[in-house]
């Protein structure tokens, strides 16, 4: 097997051939300049570099070897760049650390300590490429969307491959945010409609007036302003599937045709008297409650039986233990790439701030408070602050003892997991313990290694 690419950036021939000497086990790259340097990461694309801050023009500043770091991670943020600095420098390989660094190590240099410092860097890069690879390969999967780890949110997905051979009816229930839309999607991914069309609707954001001729169409003159034949929105996902959004919000006159359209599967166009008849399944989210509605005279009992053929509860954000993490790297990676910034770490910090807010808007409000943090952060790392998470609170923990054990036992493992991206050596790491005891707790609480 190849040796692992290691480039040196050193202006010092001396130190350069003592690193080459001392550094044998890696395919040891040589670099004396900030040019050099650029053009051997474009050509060779090495994991991990070593950097002397003190490069020409300006050896005897950082101001050379620092503009060099910034332009190393911009091209390649996931590298580990490990600062070589004088102990007089110490404050050069902070301000590179601050910037986005790996790691540092004191001159003169310490063989032993270096070599743990480099692999433990191309282990870690080793992980996150294959985290990587992995996230890459699960898009083209029919659930891609949906990244979980929570086993009520698993069951969920599995529900959706069930139900997705049908055509009957779905109600998605779930408070807002949590990812109704991307399920019924999904569902209809998995469908034998696929190839048609997905078309969706949120009945809460058109008025009452206008969303008859949205759904249904209208024929030229029906009202003033109906100036050409339209077709409605339902005929549109002629052969596919159609998602009300908000279904609850329907008025009363509608939910009276949209029965009519489930009974019989034909529609009427505004001004029209001729039938069209449709084959469109009929997917419905809320967050509302529909029994609730119904008692209350506010949604039409016979349409509530008519839609409740498969209901589906998508569980909130707060309730899926480690998934906020989880998600937290997932956005934290997109949006770096989308603004082009280097790949930012969570502080410890940012870390259980996320775990421990509740997240009333779900994952949508995970997902705007990720992306504001990748904007707006000025270090290298996203610190609570940068996430408006400083006052975030913990819930209070249950008095039945071996219930809070479990629960705790519980919580703990799926977050070193997510906070680990799956890898499970790494997360018997983080909990201190080894991996066939963690193989054996994941067993215990039914979560799946995949």
């Amino acid at each position: 097997m190849s040796k692992p690419k290691l480039l040196v950036v050193e202006d010092d021939a001396g130190m350069q051939q003592q690193l080459r000497w001392c550094l044998d086990s890696y395919d040891v790259l040589l670099a004396d300049s900030r040019s050099s340097a650029m053009l051997q990461m474009r050509r060779h694309q090495p994991a991990v570099i070593t950097l002397d801050l003190g490069l020409p023009p300006d050896a005897e500043g950082a101001s050379e070897g620092l503009d060099l770091l910034q332009e190393i991670l911009a091209l390649a943020p996931g590298s580990k760049v490990i600062i070589l600095s004088a102990s007089e420098e110490r404050a050069h390989a902070l301000k590179a650390i601050a910037l986005g660094a790996y790691d540092f190590h004191a001159k003169p240099l310490d063989v032993e300590v270096l070599t743990l410092v480099l692999a433990r860097a191309f282990y870690l890069h080793g992980l996150q490429a294959e985290n990587q690879r992995m996230m890459q390969a699960s898009t083209d999967t029919p659930l891609a969307g949906i990244i979980s780890r929570d086993p009520a949110m698993l069951r969920l997905c599995r529900n959706i491959e069930k139900v997705a051979a049908s055509s009957a009816t779905v109600v998605l229930l779930g408070d807002s945010g949590c990812g109704k839309e991307l399920l019924a999607r999904a569902l209809h991914q998995q469908s034998p409609r696929r190839s048609q069309r997905f078309v969706a609707i949120n009945c809460a954001a058109i008025p009452e007036q206008l969303l008859e001729a949205e759904l249904f169409g209208y024929e030229k003159g029906a009202y003033t302003g109906a100036l050409k034949q339209t077709a409605g929105k339902l005929e549109l996902a002629q052969g596919g599937t159609f998602f009300f959004d908000e279904v609850a919000e329907l008025a009363l006159p509608l939910q009276a045709k949209l029965l009519r359209f489930l009974q019989e599967r034909v529609i009427e166009r505004l001004g029209g008297r001729s039938e069209i008849a449709l084959d469109v399944r009929i997917v419905c989210a809320t967050h509302q409650d529909l029994a609730a509605l119904v008692q209350a005279s506010r949604f039409r009992a016979d349409l509530y039986y008519r839609l409740n053929q498969i209901t589906l509860s998508v569980p909130a954000l707060c309730q899926r233990a480690g998934d906020s993490t989880l998600l937290a790297h997932h956005f934290r990676n997109r949006y770096c790439h989308s603004e082009g910034r280097a790949l930012m770490p969570f502080s410890s910090a940012a870390l259980l701030a996320i775990e421990a807010y509740t997240w009333p808007g779900n994952v949508r409000e995970l997902e705007s408070a990720v992306r504001r943090a990748v904007v707006m952060a000025e270090g290298a790392q996203i610190l609570p602050g940068d996430l408006g998470l400083d006052d975030a609170a913990v819930a209070p923990s249950s008095l039945d003892l071996r219930a809070a054990r479990l629960a705790a036992e519980y919580r703990v493992m799926v977050q070193a997991l997510a906070q680990a991206d799956g890898n499970i050596a790494r997360a018997a790491e983080l909990m201190g313990i080894s991996r066939p005891t963690l193989y054996d707790l994941m067993e215990h609480h039914g979560l799946e290694r995949g």
